[in-house]
């Protein structure tokens, strides 16, 4: 009886338990509603709520080293002429896969080899208000010769400018340049904003038709503010209202000042900036640069003439290993001059790392292996896969690169001696072409001419009539590149690596490219 006793008083101190809890649960929820009384449709909405009304900071904050002026024309600085193209505009725009797009321009034509007729949207405001005309683009040109601009490579070409009318620049080429219309891709000034003006040493500040407009300048930072007359301005308005530009002494200033979140956003291509602001804490997005090492082949050469020789060889070379072993993953594979990015690149019939492919071609060519070696004989003679790679001395990775390549071809019993020569003797190979293979590079254009690979002259002194023929326009690039790809005149090795770092407060659509680190901009943001 006791214990029936006990268990019926727990019973009803467990009810009293629960109906208190149940209490003070109540009262709770009638104190929050009164406070907060959303419908259930609110509280279930209340997420796209606050994701819509993130608190936007209108004023966006970047760092500058070596500030030396804001003109387009004049700034031999590479993070101003970054910036510089969200306040200038130029006559085609290049988009994030390198396709051509009209900006100040509306039309190009091809009215003969030489000779190109544009048509220019005239609608468009300068910042003043006052209307852009062909006077404007003849005026640029003239000044990006006079100032030995860093644009002077795009115009060079450019034997005279014709304005027949206020939206008509006529231009005429002392020679055929492939895709000429990509060299029109430099910033446009006003010339009548710079009449009776010293253009180099002028006080004014510069004034564009972009998206920004330059507010002020002083000894520490310089102000962007979005730009009225912007022609998209009222149908793509940016998200940031306003950028300062804060100026640096050096990058490791700037990385510090990142860390304390006095600046949103750096570019760099330094692979050790983890030193300076560690690995957590930020976003970055990655991008190739235009930098591209590669192998050159002598086509001439009585052994590496042969088409199959030269696929084994890029069949035996692990590019990835390179990247990994010489530059700690500081460059990025590269296949082609195109593989930056544009939508010209053809990875058909392409060749990647396979070491039995490698063994494979050589037999099916004819070789064969004996004495730890493969050999064939050429009419008459028995030749030996020995062959040559040229580097200059000067240059480490490079060297490190040959000597990483002559291990990994080892692995297929191809033999390379690696030549390590000085500056001027690998310069007499390169021009002479009096090399088997040379390891060099160039830095890419945003124009796809393939020439200078594939054309007459090339490098590798390699010869198909027909990749000849179709490398010259868009659309049969595609088709040499595919040929190209099978009979490997060249074998692409990698390229650098850019990157821009965001503060975790910073967002938006990031499309960074090696031509505009700031693609997309309308639509970054930072907020609180």
């Amino acid at each position: 009886m006791r214990k029936m006793k006990s268990s019926s008083n727990n019973f009803f101190k467990y009810i009293f338990i629960l109906v208190v809890i149940g209490l003070i649960g109540g009262a709770i929820y009638i104190l929050y509603y009164n406070n907060n009384p959303e419908t259930e449709e609110e509280v279930e909405n209340s997420n796209t709520t606050v994701n819509q009304d993130i608190s936007i900071v209108e004023n966006l904050k970047m760092g500058i080293t070596n500030y030396d002026t804001m003109n387009p024309i004049v700034t031999k600085n590479r993070e101003i002429v970054n910036i510089d193209k969200l306040v200038f505009d130029s006559i085609f725009n290049i988009t994030s896969d390198y396709r051509l797009e009209p900006s100040l321009g509306k039309s190009i034509s091809m009215t003969s080899n030489t000779s190109y007729e544009i048509k220019l949207d005239t609608s468009v405001k300068w910042q003043d208000g006052s209307t852009f005309m062909s006077t404007d683009v003849k005026y640029t040109i003239e000044q990006i010769i006079n100032t030995n601009s860093i644009y002077l490579q795009n115009i060079r070409d450019i034997a005279s400018i014709e304005t027949p009318d206020s939206e008509t620049v006529i231009i005429n080429l002392n020679r055929y340049v492939p895709f000429f219309e990509y060299n029109l891709t430099f910033p446009i000034v006003s010339s009548r904003y710079y009449l009776n003006e010293d253009f180099v040493n002028s006080g004014k500040i510069p004034m564009g038709t972009g998206m920004y407009k330059i507010a002020s300048i002083n000894d520490d930072n310089i102000l962007l503010i979005m730009n009225d007359k912007w022609k998209n301005y009222k149908t793509n308005k940016p998200k940031t209202q306003s950028i300062t530009l804060h100026k640096y002494n050096t990058i490791g200033e700037i990385f510090n000042t990142f860390k304390l979140g006095n600046v949103d956003t750096v570019s760099t291509y330094m692979t050790n900036y983890t030193g300076y602001i560690g690995t957590i804490g930020y976003n970055k997005k990655e991008y190739a640069g235009r930098d591209y090492d590669f192998l050159s082949f002598n086509c001439n050469d009585n052994i590496l003439s042969d088409s199959a020789v030269r696929r084994a060889i890029n069949y035996a070379i692990n590019k990835e290993s390179i990247i990994s072993t010489v530059f700690g993953y500081s460059k990025v594979v590269s296949n082609s001059p195109l593989d930056y990015g544009s939508f010209l690149y053809n990875s058909e019939e392409l060749i990647t790392y396979n070491q039995d492919m490698a063994k494979k071609t050589l037999q099916d060519a004819g070789w064969t292996y004996a004495n730890n070696r493969w050999q064939k004989n050429i009419n008459g003679y028995v030749k030996r896969l020995n062959l040559s790679i040229v580097v200059n001395s000067s240059n480490v990775d490079r060297v490190n690169v040959a000597n990483n390549i002559k291990n990994q071809l080892a692995e297929v019993g191809i033999i390379i001696n690696v030549v390590q020569v000085n500056d001027d003797r690998y310069y007499d190979y390169l021009n002479n072409k009096n090399y088997q293979m040379i390891i060099t590079g160039v830095s890419s254009s945003i124009n796809p001419d393939l020439s200078y690979f594939y054309g007459n002259g090339n490098i590798s002194n390699y010869y198909n009539e027909e990749v000849f023929s179709k490398i010259y326009s868009v659309n049969t690039i595609k088709e040499a590149e595919k040929i190209i790809n099978a009979e490997v005149p060249h074998i692409g090795l990698y390229r650098n690596k850019g990157i821009i770092i965001l503060n975790s407060n910073v967002g938006g659509d990031f499309a960074p490219t090696s031509n505009f680190l700031y693609y997309n901009f309308d639509k970054w943001y930072r907020q609180q």
